[in-house]
């Protein structure tokens, strides 16, 4: 069994999470703070929320209906 990978799907959708991710953590180990700040202080959460912001980016603000297409 052969598993395709559909390459414009992954840089439009996978890329800007693992960028967003690297961002976040790149954010952590040059600016972060002594430990005290939730985001900065900790390199996992600083990652994680990079990665929550480059998927927020990807996502569809709206989704058209067939009627609003047709129109």
């Amino acid at each position: 069994m052969k598993i395709r990978i559909n390459k414009p799907w992954v840089l439009k959708k996978i890329i800007p999470v693992i960028a967003g991710a690297t961002l976040g953590y790149s954010y952590y180990y040059f600016i972060g703070c002594n430990g005290t700040c939730l985001i900065s202080g900790n390199p996992y959460i600083s990652t994680l929320y990079g990665a929550g912001l480059g998927l927020l980016y990807v996502l569809p603000l709206s989704t058209k209906t067939k009627n609003e297409t047709n129109n």
